[in-house]
């Protein structure tokens, strides 16, 4: 860790302006692995690069089936309802938009069905017991904050403890890190500070804004759907329920697999 004295550009897309600012370096280590999930609570799809916008990374949670006749404030269909939605598969490709949107999903029986078809809402919907529509937004449909991070080491401490190796897709985190430690919840840590990814100007950033409180959701098997109630009790247990942060994006760009990754905190906050 180091302090630097750094000037930092007010330019279009770049974090707030200020005249200097002494601010708190730390190299964390890289990115692991990259996923978006453009069906909320569907299953998400891995790539080796992203773009990171102001609304999360590209295609990412665009989609969400919402329950008819719901008037409250989160009327989305999520797998705390339906446990099978996690075996549902976005697939295909769209840019048409400007985004990586699917155009199809595999459903758990195997067959492939138009995203947005009658045949998958009508699955849906009997899956649900009641009537779903499915709706596309634009800016995302998220709990919390547009990006979720969270390191290799937190999921293997929180395996370690609930009784074996953890899948990391339970924790559908949108960037995986490893910081080459073996403590995990470090990330409790990184609220209030900035993450930058990549090592060439201008590298994307995000504003750390909180930690992620769990849900019933990390304890589904991503490949069955069977839930194993000893991992959330478990985050309970370590950390409060909190395994992993979201963050707001301070700094668009191109996110790969492999790109290093610091923290920046300013001391004067």
């Amino acid at each position: 860790m180091r302090r630097t004295k750094a000037e930092v550009a007010g330019q279009p897309g770049g974090l707030p302006r200020r005249e200097v600012s002494w601010c708190v370096l730390k190299e964390l280590g890289h990115v692991r692995e990259l996923v978006r999930y453009p069906v909320k609570s569907m299953a998400g799809v891995p790539t080796e690069s992203a773009f990171l916008g102001w609304h999360g990374l590209a295609g990412d949670r665009r989609f969400a089936f919402r329950r008819l006749g719901d008037d409250s404030g989160f009327p989305w269909l999520t797998a705390s309802r339906v446990a099978e939605l996690v075996l549902y598969q976005p697939v295909g490709l769209d840019e048409s938009s400007g985004e990586p949107l699917p155009t199809h999903v595999r459903t758990p029986a195997g067959t492939r069905e138009e995203l947005r078809s009658l045949e998958l809402q009508r699955e849906v919907s009997e899956r649900f017991g009641s009537s779903v529509e499915l709706m596309a937004i634009r800016s995302g449909i998220f709990d919390a904050a547009p990006v979720s991070v969270i390191t290799l080491a937190t999921i293997a401490g929180i395996g370690g403890e609930a009784g074996g190796s953890l899948d990391r897709r339970r924790f559908r985190a949108n960037i995986l890190l490893d910081i080459g430690d073996r403590e995990p919840f470090l990330e409790d840590g990184w609220v209030g500070g900035t993450l930058v990814f990549g090592d060439s100007e201008p590298r994307p950033a995000v504003r750390v804004t909180e930690r992620d409180v769990r849900c019933m959701m990390i304890n589904l098997d991503p490949d069955t759907a069977k839930q194993d109630a000893r991992v959330l009790k478990t985050v309970v247990r370590l950390n409060e329920n909190n395994a992993g942060v979201y963050g707001t994006v301070a700094r668009t760009g191109t996110i790969r697999v492999g790109d290093p990754v610091s923290f920046v905190l300013d001391e004067r906050r």
